[in-house]
């Protein structure tokens, strides 16, 4: 009986192992990078604000070829710096720090009667995105629902222009 549940054991692993590598997903590693301690805790406030402002202000989420290499060249400072800062400050990495603002700009966009007519792949456009892969992939990723079902979801819980003409007709 013990043999069999090593057994079992064992090829429960070695299917996790399996599947793990046939989509690519890591063991997320729990690691500590010693440059972030090292930042001056002044400097990574001025940094935060200054990465705000150029990310979010001046709305650099929507350019598709904005890196964090840009944004440090834009900053005067190095990647690392970049990346200390938004690790520490925002809990993430630059790409899930940016990808959050063009998300939430998607959101808006997609339940925005001037954008209706649009697709998929214009609105991940209009948002910064490279592809539809990568736009659907990452708004999963923050809000357990698609694109589309998001759209669907909320354009449903708006009243159409004619139910509301009827309603008031009535009234």
């Amino acid at each position: 009986m013990k043999i069999y549940y090593i057994c079992k054991k064992s090829y429960t692993l070695h299917l996790i192992h399996f599947t793990m590598a046939k989509y690519n997903i890591k063991e997320k590693k729990d690691k500590r990078a010693n440059y972030r301690t090292l930042v001056n805790p002044n400097l990574m406030d001025e940094l935060k604000e200054k990465i705000l402002n150029v990310i979010l202000i001046q709305q650099k989420f929507k350019d598709k070829d904005y890196s964090a290499k840009k944004l440090a060249e834009d900053l005067g400072t190095n990647t690392r710096y970049i990346s200390a800062v938004v690790n520490v400050k925002f809990h993430m990495n630059y790409t899930s720090f940016v990808n959050k603002f063009r998300i939430e700009e998607a959101m808006t966009l997609l339940v925005d009667k001037r954008y209706l007519h649009l697709n998929m792949e214009e609105i991940s456009d209009m948002v910064g995105f490279a592809n539809r892969q990568s736009f659907y992939a990452s708004f999963y990723k923050f809000n357990r629902i698609t694109p589309r079902e998001y759209r669907l979801t909320h354009m449903a819980q708006i009243p159409t222009e004619t139910a509301r003409k009827k309603n008031n007709k009535k009234a």
